[in-house]
């Protein structure tokens, strides 16, 4: 992580990570096969935590809506360092596509489903809501979250 605050995955090299994790390369490469690879697993690690902390709450109305953006913000500020980094150009895309299916899931599942669009339509409508979401976090970070992860929620369903 601290790599990716300053160079792309592509150029960071393995040599790199194992002085900073102080490890030698056997070490490194029997858990990972590259420096994607552990970015991959960063980056599962990062989703599988935030999945089980929304699913803590069991919200599925559209009025209810705004409360899993909320606490999804709040997720987002409490990790806030591992957010910026994975959503920094440095990353990859892979990152913002799992967030998109996160988004997806806990905010939007019910909320666009229940407008009785087709298929096709509620699959290009969710894609533009979820990619525009992925986007404005993406600048709440990078702007030192200027507003409380209320405001947010409010301003922006």
């Amino acid at each position: 992580m601290n790599l990716l605050k300053n160079k792309t995955i592509s150029n960071i090299t393995i040599k790199e990570i194992c002085e900073l994790a102080d490890i030698n390369r056997s070490t490194f490469y029997s858990h990972f096969s590259s420096q994607y690879d552990l970015l991959n697993a960063i980056e599962e690690e990062f989703i599988e935590d935030m999945t089980a902390t929304l699913n803590q709450y069991n919200f599925s109305k559209e009025e209810e809506a705004l409360k899993m953006t909320e606490k999804t913000l709040e997720y987002i500020a409490l990790k806030n360092d591992v957010c910026q980094t994975l959503l920094s150009e440095n990353s990859d895309i892979h990152f913002q596509k799992k967030g998109m299916a996160i988004t997806q899931e806990f905010i939007f599942k019910n909320w666009i489903r229940d407008k009785h669009f087709d298929r096709d339509t509620f699959e290009y409508i969710n894609r533009f809501v979820v990619s525009g979401s992925i986007y404005v976090i993406k600048n709440w970070v990078e702007y030192g979250m200027d507003k409380t992860p209320r405001e947010m929620a409010e301003n922006h369903q």
